[in-house]
């Protein structure tokens, strides 16, 4: 049976949840809402829905909602994500709420603690693992390919350069600081944590190009992260807005090296090479033809597709909520981590050690 959904803010992101849930066989959105009446009136004429103007309005009208959607965006893309959270976690709805989970760590420890309270589902939109690629990668992991992991390395952005350099137009990112760290270090971290566990000490050198200080655009654009995990591998990502174009790999590579072997996911949803370690390899020179496995998809939003489609699939099976696929507590800890880049940009490029997530207690009615 169909989950009922009514989705919060009705910008490009909520029309794109929408799309998702419309192909979806698990899915019913049943209303929408948005503060600007024009986006929730097109949005509901479209999805053939009722359009509301506060989420307040839609919990009273709407009580067969099971999930509420959190596509609002705000400062940093996360500003506007706690409030109709929490009012939706408050009227016991399960929610989904697009990334980062919020752009104030106080917020995001709150609503998954909030959730946890009120025993809803919370998930967040950490897109980026939901591929053919990233499943092949899991994979060899699962089945003892890679052996005992050693490193990570992980480039994610956006292509740019001095040429096509826009200085910051709207109040959600100009003057703010920290708009990519806190915007879009949620991504490439959720990946990282999905291959190789949680990380346990992080170190950032981060800075800007000269044609953004020309511009007196104060985004930390450019950020060099050193990271360990708990198992003792070595990590690094590299994660620029713009300020250079990627070269091999493009926007989205990753590559985890371990004692049997190594995978590395190129363009996120098109392809990845595994390399076998053996005899016979040498040291330095020649390098052993890897196995690629193309997924023959090149469209990066089918990722939203499958996201979306993980998060019912997993209320409807009634997966216990400490266990669902990027869960809340998933998304705090890759803020946990953002917030550490921070505190280490800010003290000079110091070792931080992330706050600690909530233990898990467990679920008494599955265990």
């Amino acid at each position: 049976m169909a989950l009922k959904i009514g989705i919060v803010g009705m910008n490009g992101i909520g029309l794109r949840h929408a799309e998702c849930y419309s192909q979806d066989p698990l899915a019913q959105v049943i209303a929408v809402c948005d503060v600007v009446k024009e986006r929730a009136d097109k949005a509901a004429d479209k999805y053939g829905v009722r359009a509301y103007y506060s989420l307040r309005d839609m919990l009273q009208h709407e009580p067969e909602i099971e999930i509420v959607d959190v596509t609002t965006g705000g400062i940093d893309n996360g500003s506007w994500h706690f409030e109709p959270a929490m009012q939706a976690i408050a009227a016991g709805k399960h929610v989904l709420i697009e990334k980062p989970l919020a752009n104030d760590i106080r917020e995001g420890r709150e609503l998954v603690r909030f959730a946890a309270e009120k025993n809803v589902y919370l998930g967040c939109n950490l897109n980026h693992y939901f591929t053919a690629p990233a499943a092949k990668a899991r994979q060899y992991m699962d089945s003892g390919d890679i052996g005992e992991t050693v490193y990570c390395l992980h480039k994610m952005g956006f292509n740019g350069g001095e040429d096509t350099y826009n200085s910051p137009k709207t109040p959600k990112d100009k003057g703010q600081p920290y708009f990519h760290m806190k915007a879009f270090l949620t991504h490439p971290f959720s990946v990282m944590r999905y291959f190789c566990g949680d990380i346990t000490h992080i170190q950032t050198f981060s800075s800007q190009a000269g044609f953004r200080k020309s511009a007196s655009d104060i985004m930390v654009s450019i950020n060099s992260i050193h990271v360990k995990f708990a198992s003792g591998a070595a990590g690094y990502l590299l994660s620029q807005r713009g300020d250079a174009t990627y070269g091999l790999g493009g926007w989205w590579s990753m590559e985890v090296g371990g004692t049997k072997g190594t995978f590395c996911i190129e363009n996120c949803v098109e392809k990845v090479s595994y390399w076998r370690a053996q005899k016979g390899v040498p040291v330095i020179g020649a390098h052993p033809q890897p196995e690629v496995t193309e997924s023959g998809v090149t469209e990066f939003n089918t990722t939203f597709n499958n996201r979306l489609h993980a998060f019912l699939e997993d209320i409807t099976n009634g997966v216990p909520r400490e266990h669902i696929r990027a869960s809340g507590r998933d998304a705090l800890a890759v803020l946990e981590y953002t917030f550490a880049v921070i505190e280490s940009y800010e003290q000079g490029g110091i070792v931080v050690r992330p706050h600690p997530l909530p233990a898990f207690h467990g679920d008494p009615l599955s265990m």
